[in-house]
């Protein structure tokens, strides 16, 4: 069995072409492709965020307004540049977007991407301390952010509070209980997986990964997938880690699906440069008719190796278009790989 939700990054733009045209068309049709494919049986929600963009940006309205309106999906992110984040009011909003979702939320994060403007994170008032990396500074948020989620008090009472407080050291406000646990990192590099794997995150891994050995993309992150758990099992950590592996695939079930996608699939692996040092590969899209789609399906490595797969979806060609996309997967391929 596998976990199957669904990954959108919420594009808009006011263009005639594209059915979600606004930022408040963007944050409305989220939450109601979230209602549909938990309708559907898809097992998650979740949503990438992007800074100075015309995409999704701040997740935790979005989430908490997902939970409100759901009973039982996951609702997460795909994953939240830590770069730009205050980690303790990071946990006071995941806290609070948590509870009014009863415990579903699966906290994406990582260290960043490309933006659309330089150093963005300079906007919202963070700079790495000397000596350190913007890389560097997301992974010190990051581990503020895990030790806050802990629970545990840290900040010294006022003697004269307005309200009574509670004794001892005080703690971030709402707490909820076992979030900690659902901690995902977006690795890039086996060597980040590792990190995360240490630390007692789970793994997000996306469509692209470094390009570390020149092998196929699903075999490099099938082996960045293997060396995270290698991690996990040799830190000693109590409970089994969840990985989720996002994948375009459109299974070609009419002609609208053809005519969308039918151009699409048939290209490899794509490798190019994110920034001046780093070299990344790009995995390919899917897109068939359901038999051949599972025949391609079967040989992807990463896939088998993960517990969750992300379902990436173009978000702007409509809500019911996209639950049609995501139904096409439940219903005519993942029972035959085993997935359902």
């Amino acid at each position: 069995m596998k976990k199957i939700g669904f990954l959108s990054f919420g594009h808009w733009t006011p263009s005639a072409q594209s059915g979600t045209r606004s930022a408040a068309d963007a944050l409305l049709q989220s939450i109601d492709l979230a209602v549909a494919a938990e309708e559907l049986g898809a097992d998650g929600a979740y949503f990438r965020v992007h800074h100075f963009a015309r995409q999704l940006s701040s997740p935790f309205p979005l989430l908490a307004a997902v939970g409100a309106k759901t009973q039982r999906i996951e609702i997460g992110t795909g994953v939240i540049d830590m770069r730009y984040e205050n980690p303790l009011y990071m946990v006071e909003d995941a806290g609070a977007a948590d509870l009014i979702s009863g415990g579903r939320l699966q906290l994406g994060i990582s260290r960043g991407s490309p933006e659309q403007v330089i150093e963005g994170w300079r906007y919202f008032g963070y700079t790495p301390a000397e000596g350190e990396t913007e890389a560097d500074m997301a992974r010190r948020h990051t581990e503020v952010l895990l030790d806050a989620l802990r629970g545990e008090g840290f900040a010294e009472p006022n003697p004269q509070p307005m309200f009574p407080n509670p004794p001892g050291l005080l703690r971030i406000e709402p707490f909820s209980a076992g979030l900690r646990d659902r901690i995902w990192w977006g690795a890039s590099s086996d060597a980040t997986a590792v990190w995360a794997a240490k630390l007692g995150m789970n793994l997000q891994s996306s469509t692209l990964k470094n390009d570390e050995t020149g092998e196929p993309f699903h075999i490099q992150q099938a082996n960045q997938i293997r060396a995270y758990r290698a991690a996990w099992k040799e830190a000693g950590h109590p409970r089994e880690p969840r990985v989720s592996v996002s994948r375009s695939i459109f299974a070609l079930m009419n002609q609208q699906d053809r005519s969308y996608f039918g151009g699409s699939g048939k290209e490899g692996d794509q490798v190019g440069y994110i920034d001046q040092q780093t070299r990344a590969i790009f995995g390919r899209s899917y897109a068939a008719e359901p038999e051949e789609l599972i025949k391609q399906l079967a040989q992807d490595e990463a896939i088998a190796e993960a517990d969750t797969l992300l379902l990436t979806v173009p978000n702007q060609l409509g809500v019911d278009y996209n639950a049609h996309v995501i139904e096409s997967i439940l219903t005519h391929v993942a029972p035959a790989l085993g997935w359902r």
